[in-house]
């Protein structure tokens, strides 16, 4: 284990960010400044007694966020706990996540969702937002409270791990949805389509002979999904979306005025069904790893506005579950730690965007998708940021990783691009072995 494993947290009642480019895409806001925070709020000056961080050459942005994550607490935490994932969150430079609720038992209560937001107040590396489940059990049959979920503080709802099958079912969500002004974040499979597969139903999987996910079972939910927008009006998130066909339906639901809006993981920027040649588990994901066209078409989607932001759909694993093998084993990969790295490399690496979109992606756009207003880097509000060094040069190593699993097809990977630290209040989280902290 090295230094860069250990997350150091501290608090400090004054603190000076010197020599920063401070990117604000909410405020149109890109210049050289420094940024003076007194008792965890952005201030005119520095007092005498302040900690100083140089962060010459480094972007100073708006807190990330990763708005489709999976902690895994209650029920599953040889995978991830909260503490270890909100670990893993803050050390990729995300001060905000939203947690899936597809643990053990699933989040349906009120009291399973006060119970997450506690616990991680309580550890407090990174801010929490619970989604909460459609349906009872995540069974597909039964809704949820919506009222009495947003009433204990639920940001979302979903079946994530599952897309709501039935049609009686979801056009009872979106309307109720409406009625109480909550976001519907679906994972859109039809298992009736998709049933057995296991990579993309394609070339590579024939050549594989491995049986095949139909993208027909993520593109007709949300072709009915949004036939539901329509008449109700409720606002709907298609979570991490994946296929070409599925971006088009998204592209025009949005020139038609409706409101939805949609993601995209870190790995469907990068990596295409080719991956899977190995058969290596950690290349195994849900939805799957798509061919080259759906990869472009991702791309695409972000940089004219079809798909709102970055997520990395954070699915830790135990290496037991992954040595299963390539039928068996659990799909997901973690994302956290590499979100950024990742994401610069498909996207400015390619030379088809610049720091601030993909800032915007991972900072204002998340933000926008839940309904929540980005905070100024400006005098009197909250300090809540991530500095990121463009240029850092590292290298994938995931038993180095805050989180608890490893589970990554990206072990070894040379990157470039870093989070190295967030502010939340007066609390600062960075890697001990950064030097440019003193």
């Amino acid at each position: 284990m090295t230094s860069d494993h250990v997350l150091k947290t501290t608090s400090h009642h004054a603190i000076l960010i010197r020599n920063g480019r401070i990117i604000d895409p909410a405020n149109n806001r890109d210049e050289m400044a420094d940024i003076a925070i007194a008792d965890g709020v952005i201030a005119n000056s520095a007092s005498r007694d302040v900690h100083v961080i140089d962060a010459a050459g480094c972007i100073v942005c708006p807190g990330l966020w990763d708005i489709h994550v999976h902690l895994r607490e209650p029920g599953q935490s040889h995978k991830e706990t909260i503490e270890t994932g909100t670990a893993a969150a803050a050390a990729g430079g995300f001060t905000f996540v939203a947690c899936m609720p597809n643990t053990t038992p699933p989040l349906d209560s009120p009291e399973q969702i006060r119970w997450v937001r506690e616990r991680a107040a309580k550890i407090d590396q990174c801010d929490v937002g619970v989604v909460a489940c459609i349906t009872k059990g995540r069974a597909g049959r039964e809704l949820c409270d919506f009222a009495a979920l947003k009433t204990a503080g639920a940001v979302a709802l979903t079946d994530d791990g599952s897309g709501v099958d039935d049609d009686k079912v979801m056009a009872l969500a979106f309307e109720e949805a409406a009625r109480h002004g909550m976001i519907l974040i679906q994972h859109c499979e039809y298992k009736s389509v998709s049933a057995g597969g296991v990579m993309h139903l394609g070339e590579v999987s024939k050549r594989l002979g491995l049986p095949g996910l139909d993208p027909r079972s993520e593109e007709s939910m949300i072709e009915r999904d949004i036939d539901l927008c329509r008449k109700t009006g409720a606002r709907y998130h298609v979570a991490h979306i994946s296929t070409s066909k599925a971006i088009d339906l998204v592209r025009r639901a949005k020139r038609n005025g409706l409101p939805v809006t949609a993601e995209v993981c870190t790995h469907h920027l990068i990596l295409t069904d080719e991956a899977c040649e190995a058969t290596d588990p950690n290349t195994k994901m849900h939805p799957p790893l798509r061919p080259t066209q759906d990869v472009e078409a991702c791309r695409q989607g972000l940089l004219d506005g079809t798909i709102d932001c970055i997520v990395t759909d954070h699915a830790p694993h135990s290496a037991e579950e992954k040595a299963l093998g390539f039928l068996k084993a659990p799909a997901g990969i973690v994302g956290l730690e590499t979100a950024i790295g990742i994401a610069a490399k498909a996207m400015i690496g390619s030379g088809l965007a610049d720091w601030p979109q993909l800032i915007d992606w991972f900072s204002t756009a998340p933000r926008q998708v839940l309904g929540i207003a980005s905070p100024a880097i400006d005098f009197g509000h909250r300090a809540e940021l991530t500095i990121v060094h463009p240029n850092a040069e590292w290298t994938v190593h995931p038993q180095e990783f805050c989180s608890k699993s490893c589970n990554t097809p990206f072990a070894c990977w040379n990157l470039r691009g870093r989070a190295i630290a967030t502010i939340r209040g007066p609390l600062l989280h960075n890697r001990e072995s950064q030097s440019a902290f003193r």
